[in-house]
């Protein structure tokens, strides 16, 4: 990949966007991690406002240190860059407290991490509404059309995409190049929303090199029993979640009226 011509195409197509919708800049969730860590870094260098939001709900110190650590440094170098704290918190336990109370399960885990994630996406369409922004997503080729691993409505409620169309290991090639900060960069990724350490390798059941391999695979037509091993299990992962989550990727399907009934 050539890094350096990727990311100039994606701030100049960024860029373009903008400026042919007639916005003044974007709005980005910095979690910690790399995606958004990336992500931000390319809206900043088109020198259009940038804001960085983050959105604490119970968040882990060491997620929350890295966000500080990536926001500072943008800031210094983009005058374009601004930030804001939400702390999430309080408004999660609120709505907690509201709804009916369940037994507990991994479904309510669940339902709980993605609550969490669409708390987040209505803050941000808030700023954006707020000060004329754009929403940027912060999801990656294998996260959005390889296993679905984001929440619908979520994370994956954006306006545009602009590191959608890069593998996991290409996003970490544009993080170097853009000086996303070390810590960011050898910090295992997490979704963070279960208030916990778990990665998101722990949730899939594999890790993103290994689910590249397997989305190359499924491209190349290949299926589960042409493989053993781990090998086997990874594609068996990849394709389970896959498939599962089609309804993520695919349009929201229309009930389409036969004319004769209208």
């Amino acid at each position: 990949m050539q890094t350096e011509k990727v990311i100039d195409h994606i701030v100049n197509w960024l860029k373009d966007y903008a400026t042919k919708s007639n916005i003044e800049g974007f709005v980005v969730g910095v979690s910690g991690g790399i995606d958004s860590a990336v992500t931000s870094s390319l809206c900043a260098k088109t020198g259009l406002h940038t804001l960085c939001v983050e959105m604490p709900i119970h968040q882990a110190l060491s997620q929350v240190t890295r966000a500080k650590e990536h926001i500072t440094q943008l800031k210094q170098r983009f005058p374009s860059v601004s930030d804001t704290r939400v702390d999430l918190t309080p408004v999660f336990e609120a709505l907690k407290s509201a709804l009916p109370e369940t037994k507990p399960s991994a479904q309510l885990d669940l339902s709980l991490a993605n609550t969490r994630a669409r708390l987040r996406m209505s803050t941000l369409y808030y700023f954006a509404g707020l000060h004329k922004l754009l929403v940027a997503g912060t999801g990656n080729k294998v996260e959005d059309f390889g296993v679905g691993f984001y929440t619908k409505y979520g994370d994956g409620g954006v306006d545009l995409s602009p590191i959608a169309d890069l593998l996991k290991s290409e996003v970490y090639d544009l993080g170097k190049a853009l000086a996303v900060p070390e810590s960011i960069q050898i910090a295992a990724p997490t979704d963070g929303l279960f208030g916990d350490s778990r990665s998101d390798e722990d949730q899939i059941g594999a890790s993103y090199d290994e689910l590249e391999w397997a989305m190359k695979m499924k491209d190349e037509g290949k299926n589960p029993d042409d493989f053993e091993g781990r090998n086997r299990e990874v594609f068996k992962i990849f394709i389970r979640l896959n498939t599962v989550n089609q309804h993520k990727m695919n349009p929201i399907p229309v009930c389409k009226i036969p004319v004769s009934l209208l």
